[in-house]
């Protein structure tokens, strides 16, 4: 069964939870397998507080827009269940589970673990793989070729998608190799039995034969004593 995946990203008030900013757009989107699905959770919410003027400016969010938005008690249920048993998938994830957490404690929800299966950093994964250089969502964009030229504001449902495509692309060769192969090294590879009749044996030529002992004259005359492949095989008994 393919492990399911949320792609999330929050926008919120202000970037300190501690002090009170609040969550004000949820974006999720679903991978199931190597996936994009067209399953998607994306909500506005009335913080009950003002939008701080620079985070404003960032994602375009007013508290006048927001103002008739459902509050996050009215959607924490329908959240949670969206994300239960599936592994999160978040750019600093610090940040926006600490938001969330919160938000889902004031509505009696607990955290957001709890219902969750577990949750990758893709800024920790970016960092393992880039170190030393810029790892934003803008600049994993820009490195693996997606066209973010559309993302003029941040948005939590936009970026999630961007950052879907961007874990696919970060995460792409770490399937199983096995599914590559030719279906008899498949097997071997996995310890299973090798039916040896159905394998092709190829032996070298006459030519090729007497140019493999070429090589291996001119490795006896450069080695002290003698290549390896020459001497007399010993065999030790026990």
């Amino acid at each position: 069964m393919s492990t399911r995946r949320i792609v999330l990203d929050t926008e919120t008030t202000g970037l300190n939870a501690r002090l009170g900013d609040r969550v004000i757009e949820i974006g999720c989107v679903e991978i199931l397998g190597r996936s994009v699905t067209e399953g998607s959770f994306h909500r506005y919410v009335n913080p009950e507080r003002d939008v701080e003027e620079g985070a404003a400016r960032i994602h375009g969010l007013t508290s006048e827009f927001l103002g008739d938005k459902p509050r996050f008690a009215e959607i924490a249920g329908e959240f949670v269940d969206y994300v239960r048993g599936a592994e999160l998938v978040i750019h600093n994830a610090a940040f926006d589970l600490e938001f969330l957490d919160r938000e889902l404690s004031l509505a009696g929800l607990g955290k957001t673990l709890d219902h969750a299966a577990g949750c990758i950093d893709t800024l920790a994964l970016a960092r393992e793989l880039h170190p030393g250089r810029r790892n934003s969502l803008d600049a994993l964009c820009e490195r693996y070729l997606i066209d973010s030229r559309h993302r003029t504001l941040h948005g939590a449902l936009l970026d999630a998608r961007l950052l879907a495509e961007v874990y696919l692309a970060m995460t792409r060769g770490q399937e199983s190799l096995v599914i590559e192969l030719d279906a008899p090294l498949a097997a071997a590879a996995s310890g299973a039995e090798v039916d040896r009749s159905r394998l092709r044996v190829l032996r070298a030529s006459a030519e090729e034969a007497a140019a493999h002992e070429a090589v291996l004259d001119g490795i006896d005359g450069a080695a002290k004593g003698g290549s390896l492949w020459r001497r007399p095989r010993v065999v030790r008994e026990s």
